[in-house]
């Protein structure tokens, strides 16, 4: 899910490469098949408004249909938009619209996707997710509490997953990145992205293919043994 682009696609060409069947999710039917005709023969393109339950359905629907079920997930969707988080103030000052619209997305979005994908697995014997949270779940931002929120939300979610049908062959884990050298950082954030390079203990800021590596590690069974788990994947900005 989020699949067209940024970390998404970076996470959908290296499943690929690892010889995984993968269906590129997204909201932007053009940038989920760009992707998909990247990776080729072994992908799929789907529309998909992670917001929207009966379009969640249809996405599992039809990956069902085309590879015969579901074994992998990787949720890494959220409205990222000016509409949503650039007025993502402060608790006093916030639209309570906003707040609800990340919620909605961020939260519900992937506990839409989980529910359509566990009974898939459990069908199968098990299977993998891996949900992305950020940051930004770790620290107390002077700025952006709905989505600081949702992503520890995320968090949370994933443990009781983990915890539920661990026994039952799922695994449920969490990456989060770090400020990350997408297109749309690069395109707008560029006196940031100095800064947070210069104070990145690894001396530099994360690539998507960075997250795409955890993401594909988390998801094969090199991580048969780590459930229930969040991950940074920031260069060591966040140490726990």
């Amino acid at each position: 899910m989020g699949g067209g682009n940024g970390i998404g696609a970076a996470s959908s060409r290296r499943l690929a490469a690892e010889g995984a069947k993968v269906a590129v999710a997204d909201i932007d039917p053009a940038a989920a098949l760009r992707v998909s005709e990247e990776i080729g023969d072994s992908a799929i393109a789907i529309a998909c408004d992670m917001a929207d339950e009966e379009s969640v359905a249809r996405l599992f629907a039809e990956v069902s249909s085309t590879f015969g079920g579901v074994d992998l997930l990787h949720n890494v969707a959220a409205d990222l938009s000016a509409g949503t988080l650039g007025r993502d103030t402060d608790l006093l000052d916030i639209d309570l619209e906003v707040w609800d619209r990340t919620m909605h997305v961020d939260v519900r979005g992937y506990v839409l996707a989980m529910r359509q994908a566990i009974p898939l697995m459990l069908a199968r014997g098990g299977g993998s997710i891996v949900n992305t949270s950020s940051g930004a779940a770790f620290v107390g931002e002077r700025n952006r509490p709905a989505y600081g929120a949702a992503k520890a939300a995320i968090n949370a979610v994933s443990r009781h997953v983990a915890n539920r049908w661990g026994r039952e062959g799922i695994r449920c884990n969490v990456v989060a990145p770090g400020l990350i050298l997408t297109d749309t950082a690069a395109a707008s954030m560029s006196e940031l992205l100095a800064k947070r390079e210069a104070k990145n203990p690894s001396g530099r800021l994360g690539e998507p293919d960075d997250i795409a590596a955890a993401v594909a590690y988390l998801l094969s069974s090199d991580a048969a043994f780590v459930n229930g788990q969040v991950i940074s994947v920031d260069g060591g900005v966040t140490m726990r």
